[in-house]
């Protein structure tokens, strides 16, 4: 079985970190992310566009109180080059990973490595809210439909890091891993993720993906040491100042 293309992943994606609710402007989807961030709250643009379907949708972003923000997916230069003429900047770029579940799941965690879970533990929030992941994040796990758990992971007796993940079309997506600084450089990532694995073909899925802003160098060198391919990349086009 070949790796889900990145249409398939963008799909993912959405389901697996979903906004609370979806509207259409014309050509544009427009999401409200209530808080949760750049992924659930940007726009996407799908087919021809007119200049006039742009500024529809910035009043309709707008008017749910959120900065005037799209996600730009691979193939969609001309959405991008409009967007630049009109001042927004690009704003975190993505790399998409995926792997054969069973590829990563070749050697189980010790077990409170990488503890499956959900509802989220009071530990896994104090873990998330350390590194920015607060209640409004945590609301985005919650409206995932489908499978979905939580890890919690303790290493040398303490509480060491946590993660998310959710299904979607047999693909389990990781979302918002986070290490206790203290506990970094010590293999706690690559636990979650290969518990992750494993929870996915528990699930009957066949495919674990997960994304990363490609700044975040420690975050890359991890699912490429995993042995993770970057099926396709997205970036964000964001406008701060008329």
């Amino acid at each position: 079985m070949s790796l889900p293309n990145i249409r398939t992943l963008y799909d993912v994606v959405e389901a697996t970190w979903p906004p609370a609710s979806i509207t259409r402007v014309g050509p544009v989807t427009i999401r409200d992310g209530q808080g949760g961030g750049k992924r659930v709250s940007a726009g996407t643009v799908d087919g021809a566009f007119t200049e006039a379907d742009l500024d529809a949708a910035e009043a309709a972003m707008l008017a749910l109180g959120q900065y005037r923000i799209f996600m730009v997916r691979e193939g969609e230069d001309t959405l991008d080059e409009a967007l630049e003429v009109r001042g927004y900047e690009i704003v975190d770029p993505v790399n998409v990973y995926a792997a054969k579940a069973e590829d990563i799941a070749t050697e189980r965690p010790p077990r409170t490595a990488a503890i499956p879970g959900w509802e989220p533990l009071r530990i896994m929030e104090e873990i998330w809210a350390k590194g920015g992941i607060g209640p409004a994040r945590i609301n985005v796990m919650q409206r995932a439909n489908g499978p979905k758990t939580g890890f919690v992971s303790r290493w040398n007796d303490q509480p060491a890091g946590t993660s998310f993940m959710a299904m979607h079309a047999g693909i389990g997506m990781v979302h918002a891993v986070e290490i206790l600084p203290h506990q970094r450089r010590q293999g706690v990532g690559r636990f979650l993720m290969r518990r992750a694995a494993f929870w996915v073909l528990e699930q009957g899925g066949h495919t674990l993906s997960v994304i990363c802003t490609q700044a975040n160098e420690g975050a890359n060198g991890l699912y490429a040491s995993l042995g993770m391919t970057v099926v396709g990349q997205y970036h964000y086009r964001q406008k701060t100042k008329d």
